[in-house]
């Protein structure tokens, strides 16, 4: 588990080089420590599998004879890994090591001599000072999401103790040379291939990688790498696409990420950086599938409001209105006429749209493993773009509409907001002690991760 915790992060996945990332993600020593705890368990329980097969012979033993033996039924009862490191190399990878192990074995064994004499016990077999080192390869699949393999092993077994129930001390001696040998052997020769089998094991796992997320019916978001992970001592930095596109229609937006990097912070398991090229492809997006659009009728204007959409009330603003189309309903359509502009300022985020040249506020926050918004009104200037019931004074509807605005297409817009979009996640994976800042062209969640189940 301890690798698919992280893997997907690092993974080799392909990459458009010569291109900035739009999310940046960095695990720090502190989400490793907690993915190497994870880790030991799955080991553990791998371990636990270990078939060391039956083992018989014959040995000549002073002054009896040759003496026929077996040892069968070897089962593991308990596997202790008290010590254990999951280390970084720069520029490499990731180095697993575990010392101190220990194996617990029970089985039976039986021994016949002089042709007639037979006798048969069981016997319990401590396995000590265990180590185990492995170097784990990270590449991509055909889907763009990670694949792990261990590229090397070595394991050695430090010493082997056995003691027997039933049976004469003289058992002791038969024994002795074959638990340093034969025994040992076999041991050693399951562990490193039982380690294999527990780092492909976790490939299944590393497909849950949203790569490409669903965010609604018009949008997802892709979250393929666009360069190799860059691996320190003490932390990977992740550079990820991070880019919003129309479902079925993959259009690049008229403007390219900047290069950005992530602060020097280690409080957290995990930092993820969302460049404010990730947040204005998104308005592309929406802008484009037409999404940005609202229709308000009447019956979206609260009880107590006092102007009302019909040509009578807009009559004493427009009176052409009121001439042409005497006592009729209205309704009134907001939407963007160009893409808006979000731009991202320490502790701020504004949201500047073109035509009414309106702009708004952004709080951000995260909730579960999506990032979401509310927006509040900083201020809206009108202007007449188009008549078709001649000139008119635009300032006079400028209070009306500013209200509307705040009344109505505010709240709606915040509803759709505070559903948020996924951000980079594994299974189920649960974000905790997140902590979120908005800073010069990028913001900056920082947080610590839980993975149930």
């Amino acid at each position: 588990m301890f690798l698919c915790c992280w893997l997907p992060l690092v993974a080799l996945i392909p990459m458009t080089l010569g291109t900035n990332p739009g999310v940046e993600v960095r695990l720090t020593e502190k989400g490793l420590e907690y993915g190497r705890q994870l880790g030991m368990a799955s080991i553990q329980q791998k371990l636990k599998t270990i078939k060391v097969p039956d083992i018989s012979g014959s040995q000549k033993v002073s002054p009896i004879g040759k003496v026929q033996y077996s040892l069968s039924n070897l089962q593991i009862v308990d596997v202790g890994l008290p010590k254990s490191a999951l280390d970084l190399v720069a520029g490499t990878g990731v180095r697993l090591s575990i010392g101190n192990a220990f194996l617990h074995l029970h089985g039976n064994w039986r021994v016949k001599y002089m042709k007639i004499i037979k006798d048969s016990g069981s016997f319990d077999l401590n396995v000590n000072d265990l180590t185990i080192a492995t170097s784990i390869a990270i590449k991509s699949d055909e889907t763009g999401r990670p694949v792990v393999s261990s590229v090397s092993c070595k394991a050695a077994v430090g010493s082997a103790s056995i003691k027997f129930h039933g049976g004469a001390s003289w058992l002791y001696n038969l024994f002795k040379d074959f638990i340093d040998k034969a025994l040992r052997n076999a041991l050693q020769k399951q562990i490193c291939p039982l380690v294999a089998d527990a780092v492909s094991d976790l490939n299944p796992r590393l497909k849950t990688l949203n790569v490409v997320a669903k965010v609604d019916q018009y949008a997802e978001i892709e979250y393929a790498m666009v360069s190799s992970p860059t691996v320190s001592n003490s932390s990977i930095d992740l550079s990820l696409k991070g880019e919003f596109y129309n479902i079925g229609k993959h259009q690049e937006p008229p403007f390219s990420p900047a290069a950005f990097s992530l602060p020097s912070q280690i409080n957290n398991m995990l930092y993820i950086g969302v460049s404010v090229f990730t947040a204005n492809s998104a308005a592309f997006v929406y802008n484009t599938a037409g999404a940005l659009g609202l229709y308000i009728t009447d019956d979206m204007i609260p009880h107590g409001f006092p102007i009302r959409l019909n040509t009578r009330t807009f009559g004493d603003f427009i009176p052409q209105i009121a001439k042409r189309f005497p006592g009729l309903m209205m309704k009134l359509l907001v939407k963007t006429v160009k893409n808006p502009v979000i731009s991202f300022e320490p502790n701020n985020v504004t949201v500047q749209t073109t035509g009414t040249e309106t702009s708004v506020s952004a709080k951000l926050f995260v909730t579960e493993m999506r990032l979401a918004g509310a927006v509040t009104l900083n201020k809206m200037t009108l202007t007449l773009g188009k008549s078709y019931v001649g000139e008119f004074q635009v300032k006079s509807l400028h209070c009306i509409l500013q209200m509307v605005l705040k009344v109505v297409v505010i709240p709606i817009v915040n509803v759709e907001l505070a559903k948020g979009y996924p951000l980079p996640t594994l299974g189920k994976m649960k974000l905790v002690n997140t902590q979120l800042q908005v800073l010069k062209d990028y913001i900056l969640i920082g947080t610590d991760v839980q993975f149930v189940g």
